[in-house]
């Protein structure tokens, strides 16, 4: 099955509306199109939010009940769509089917006045789905359905997605799922002695498409003395579901200067962490002077290093976070950062009672 890329990243959220102003306002998004009342969706408005190639969209509600009321019930705000372009949906949804994938949606055309597209879904992990989507000739400002509704921002340099994280308990089942029905292959492995402190522990495996295009790392928890940030998700969102989201940055300076000065919240590193960059790391471009009052973490695999930084929950809910992430040839996931970043982590839930 070949996926082309990341079509979009759906967010399913209390109030699209104001998700859509903090996305802008925050993150640096532009909105691209709308649908609600006014286009004829009767029950939902979705507010479609684009910088670089990275592309989101925050649906919502309008009346109680229903799908959407019953999951934001239970989850709170978080992605509920992760959907990929496709060359053929309907081949696309067909073969997942038949390699095991749960059907969501059967293929249906969606036509508008600007062409026609395919759509199907299959579920993945906790009540989360993919979409496929065909979409070569259609020539609106998003999908069927939706109207052109520009709100230009000041971006803050985000080029697209990187990759997505998903916790979930199980995560061997989980790689094999993409395995057998995506066609992935496992690109990394963590196990609970690279990924853990002196309190908890996780295990972790990176699941590619062969182009290194689609990345999706699968979390699950291990035995540690206390609960990890992975238990902590899984009780808060009541299921597995997507972690975070990692943005991808030319410029990560530029980047964590332009979000911090418009409110987003970052992991705070101990300052004694820059202490070992030089020898653990070796020679980088960027002055550590100039990354320490940011916070950014470097790490260095056979290719090259990385430069990366995680914001805190962007809920009330400790569930959904962000990345920012800038590679100087790394394809690695900063193995050397996990003890400082889990640490830090681990500070949080500690402040939220629940470590």
């Amino acid at each position: 099955m070949e996926i082309k890329r990341i079509h979009h990243v759906e967010f399913w959220v209390g109030n699209a509306k104001q998700a859509a102003f903090y996305y802008r306002k925050a993150f640096g998004f532009s909105q691209v199109a709308f649908a609600g009342l006014e286009t004829g969706s009767r029950d939902r408005a979705s507010y479609v939010l684009q910088q670089g190639r990275a592309r989101f969209v925050l649906t919502t509600p309008l009346s109680s009940g229903g799908p959407l009321g019953r999951h934001l019930e239970r989850h709170g705000d978080g992605v509920k769509d992760v959907a990929f372009e496709v060359a053929d949906a309907r081949a696309a949804f067909a073969e997942a089917v038949e390699k095991g994938a749960r059907p969501a949606l059967p293929p249906r055309e969606e036509r508008d006045e600007h062409g026609a597209v395919w759509h199907a879904a299959v579920q993945t992990y906790g009540e989360t789905i993919h979409s496929f989507y065909s979409v070569e000739d259609y020539v609106g400002p998003f999908l069927p359905g939706y109207v052109e509704q520009r709100v230009d921002e000041s971006d803050a340099g985000l080029l697209g997605i990187d990759h997505i994280v998903g916790n979930v308990h199980d995560m061997d089942e989980w790689a094999k799922y993409y395995s057998d029905v995506f066609g992935m292959e496992r690109y990394i492995t963590f196990d609970d002695q690279d990924i853990s402190t002196d309190y908890t522990a996780l295990m972790s495996v990176v699941m590619s498409d062969e182009r290194r295009v689609i990345k999706f790392p699968i979390n699950e928890p291990a035995q540690g003395r206390k609960k990890s940030q992975i238990e902590e998700y899984l009780d808060y969102y009541e299921g597995p579901g997507v972690q975070h989201v990692a943005l991808l940055t030319a410029d990560i300076l530029h980047t964590i200067r332009t979000l911090r000065d418009n409110g987003v919240e970052f992991l705070h590193v101990p300052e004694t962490y820059y202490d070992e960059v030089p020898a653990r790391v070796g020679e980088i471009a960027e002055a550590l002077d100039d990354l320490r009052p940011l916070g950014i973490l470097v790490d260095r695999d056979d290719e090259g290093y990385l430069l990366q930084l995680f914001t805190k929950p962007v809920e009330d809910r400790p569930t959904l976070f962000f990345e920012i992430i800038q590679r100087k040839g790394a394809k690695g996931f900063g193995k050397g950062n996990f003890k400082a970043l889990f640490e830090s982590i681990e500070r949080e839930q500690a402040r939220r009672g629940t470590l």
